[in-house]
């Protein structure tokens, strides 16, 4: 074989074994964020709706807040110790903190889309507050949240990680 086919076969398996992984860290980043989805789900329509008018009736915000909040903390635990856990660890704090600040962003978007339809378009329906926030809000938010967890939450290299957050928020 000449050099280059070694190259080339080489580049292949390596390419091949990347798009595997990203594959596997997919579909279980998927199963976690599924199992997040019930939870902030059922959190937030057991606070709006339990019972006709549940506890946070009028506050569909509030609610969804507290139900991603809630979701978000168990999803950190999924994603640190199942979906991530091949990759580089910072300190738990670091790792934490940023968790709930890029799901901040995730949450901004969901509870965004929330207070287009309900305030701004008048959409108050159960429905209309569950497509809004948790079909479209939700899925614009979880692509966000794939990205910014393998660049900087859980990133293959700490060291670099921390570098390109420090020169995000020079």
């Amino acid at each position: 074989m000449s050099d280059s086919t070694v190259r080339r076969t080489s580049a292949l398996a390596e390419l091949s074994h990347k798009v595997s992984q990203v594959f596997r860290e997919v579909a279980k980043f998927g199963i976690v964020g599924l199992s997040a989805l019930v939870v902030d789900v059922g959190l937030f329509n057991f606070l709006r709706f339990a019972g006709g008018e549940g506890p946070m009736y009028d506050k569909p915000l509030t609610a969804k807040v507290i139900s991603v909040a809630v979701a978000t903390t168990f999803s950190y635990f999924g994603n640190r110790y199942w979906t991530f856990r091949h990759r580089g660890r910072t300190s738990f704090a670091r790792e934490y903190l940023l968790f709930f600040v890029l799901n901040g962003v995730g949450l901004a978007i969901a509870v965004s889309c929330l207070w287009l339809t309900h305030y701004g378009l008048h959409l108050t329906s159960p429905l209309a507050d569950n497509i809004s926030a948790n079909v479209i809000g939700l899925g614009l938010g979880t692509l966000f949240r794939f990205w910014s967890y393998r660049r900087w939450v859980f990133p293959d290299d700490p060291t670099l990680a921390d570098d390109a957050v420090i020169a995000t928020t020079a």
